[in-house]
């Protein structure tokens, strides 16, 4: 039996968790998968996946040997790729961002990429929050914060402003807050990345460092986009990237607020695992994602 073939095989019922269904998105029969697992853990000499009933997990031994499969095969799409044609270069490639940004920026551009590398597929997953690019096998990430893992590159492109806004709604009901002790008398849209964690306050400078002030708020949200439209609907002040909330700014639908007290900047990330050699379509792809996103930033 091919050792390549039974490499990739496992690696997709580790994925899905289930023999059925890495069968039918290989278009195998169920046997056939069964009998690629089994080989391999034949040559191992140890079980790699553990079976129930209802669920397939790894084992010990099948963590690790996972992560060596997943490395080994990108060094061997490397080398078949090595002497190929731009044109020719194929592949899989896992991408995450922010929603706004791929939404209005990035896919709305890709068919340029995709018509230059038809071989390639992107997978895009657009969450509002934090992947972990090695065990999610994510090829690369753009994000703000801080990544700082073992393993990662991380390039930084630029900052995107912060700016206080709130709706015409909103101040109608509240009033516009002059000074920052005005804000004990305001709501504030709490933003956190998993419900249940302690939201953070209004963030400013004090001309050396930057503080926060606690405020009460009527909703918290974990979602980038229902924290615009919380904003929208009149539920409270949020500090928003400028980029996120400029054609608002623009038609009047939200409303700048105590300018002078801005949140720090978020720098916006490009991040990938570090490898010696780049695979050629993970490379063609940031050489072509690069400049889109420094046009993006410049919009602040």
């Amino acid at each position: 039996m091919d050792k390549l073939t039974a490499i990739q095989t496992f690696l997709r019922v580790a994925e899905l968790e289930s023999f059925t269904q890495a069968a039918d998105s290989l278009n195998l029969p169920k046997a056939s998968v069964t009998a690629r697992v089994q080989f391999l853990e034949s040559l191992l000499g140890t079980k790699i996946l553990r079976r129930t009933t209802r669920v397939v997990q790894l084992t010990t031994e099948g963590s690790a040997f996972v992560e060596r499969c997943k490395n080994l095969l990108v060094d061997f799409e490397e080398a078949e790729n090595m002497f190929r044609l731009d044109t020719q270069i194929a592949g899989k490639i896992r991408v995450d961002m922010i929603v706004p940004l791929a939404r209005d920026f990035v896919i709305p551009q890709l068919g340029k990429f995709l018509d230059r590398y038809p071989e390639i597929e992107i997978e895009f997953s657009s969450t509002d929050h934090r992947v972990d690019l090695i065990k999610d096998s994510i090829d690369c990430v753009v994000r703000s914060g801080n990544y700082k893992a073992k393993g990662l590159i991380e390039k930084e492109l630029g900052e995107m402003r912060v700016v206080n806004v709130a709706s015409p709604a909103y101040i109608k009901k509240y009033g516009i807050p002059k000074k920052l002790e005005d804000l004990k008398n305001h709501k504030l849209i709490h933003f956190v990345p998993t419900l249940g964690s302690p939201p953070e306050g209004f963030e400013y400078s004090d001309g050396e460092k930057y503080r926060e002030v606690k405020m009460t708020s009527l909703i918290t949200v974990n979602t980038i986009d229902s924290y615009k439209a919380a904003c929208l609907a009149g539920l409270g002040i949020c500090q928003n990237p400028l980029i996120g909330v400029a054609k608002e700014l623009k038609s009047g639908r939200l409303i700048e607020l105590l300018p002078r007290l801005q949140a720090a900047p978020m720098p916006i990330k490009l991040v990938y695992v570090e490898r010696k050699i780049l695979s050629p379509r993970l490379r063609v792809f940031l050489e072509w994602l690069e400049p889109i996103l420094h046009e993006y930033l410049k919009q602040d």
